[in-house]
């Protein structure tokens, strides 16, 4: 199980159409089945007899309601990206997850995240969408009910690591690194090809990397350039967000080629066991 955490974006819209993969569809209700969890508030908004399914579209306009409500609401660093994305791949070999078990990775890594406080109903609005095989995309405001900012832990991609190692012990999935420890005696030099990964990997850090700046940068020129009256500046910010997405391809691209590259070389046999093992006695 491999946690991503995103870079946060001013829209809902752009991590649901990642999380579905595809298009936010206008009038296709989202059952149960795919949006898995949701933050524990959510149901001081629904009456018994409301319509338990909600489309693609009311589910962004839930996320995104809290703008609304508190126009004025930034972080520290007087930032309006509100919409934290955190997703989750499972190893391409593991089982199928029940919806059940679904709702209890999103809720336990929503509490690693910093974004579910236990016994606290009025915090950050959230939900958990699982339309992809093996994945899973957890979508957050930032902006509490009450207008406060939130912010995460510090530490919460440690706390994210650890919990998805747990949640692997705990469900019986395959860890994201199997097969024996090396021994600590034995200390060899990076291969190029780790080095080649170190690389790749860096470029691909969605906290520190070039390629995070850049699409950070183009998210926010592209969100700037909608404010703009007119027909071409909404054309113009389309086409920015989709450069957006593909730079975040890319990155997971960059990230998947890393792994492929960081692979122990085989252990070779020693050529003198293997001539005395033939000897003729």
């Amino acid at each position: 199980m491999i946690p991503r955490l995103h870079e946060r974006t001013h829209r809902p819209q752009d991590p649901l159409e990642e999380a579905l993969g595809r298009p936010v569809p206008p009038n296709e209700g989202l059952t149960e089945y795919t949006v898995v969890a949701h933050w524990p508030g959510l149901d001081y908004f629904t009456l018994d007899d409301e319509q338990k399914t909600w489309t693609a579209v009311q589910w962004a306009e839930h996320l995104e309601d809290p703008y609304l409500e508190h126009p004025f609401t930034a972080s520290p660093e007087d930032d309006r990206r509100a919409i934290l994305h955190l997703s989750i791949r499972l190893h391409p070999d593991d089982r199928e997850l029940t919806g059940p078990e679904w709702a209890e990775v999103a809720h336990r890594l929503a509490r690693a995240a910093g974004i579910e406080i236990p016994g606290k109903d009025h915090g950050c609005r959230w939900i958990a969408v699982q339309a992809q095989p093996g994945r899973l995309d957890l979508i957050a405001n930032l902006i509490h009910l009450d207008g406060a900012w939130h912010t995460p832990p510090a530490d919460r991609l440690r706390r994210l690591a650890n919990e998805a190692r747990r949640i692997e012990q705990d469900l019986h999935l395959i860890p994201v690194r199997s097969g024996p420890a090396p021994r600590p005696a034995i200390r060899s030099a990076p291969t190029a090809s780790a080095q080649l990964a170190g690389i790749l990997t860096q470029l691909a850090d969605e906290q520190a990397g070039p390629l995070a700046t850049v699409r950070g940068l183009v998210e926010h020129t592209a969100h700037r350039i909608a404010r703009q009256p007119g027909a071409a500046g909404t054309d113009t910010a389309h086409r920015l967000e989709l450069i957006a997405r593909r730079l975040d391809a890319i990155q997971q691209d960059l990230d998947s080629t890393a792994a492929h590259l960081f692979q122990p070389p085989a252990v070779a046999v020693p050529a003198a066991v293997r001539h005395t093992a033939h000897r003729s006695p």
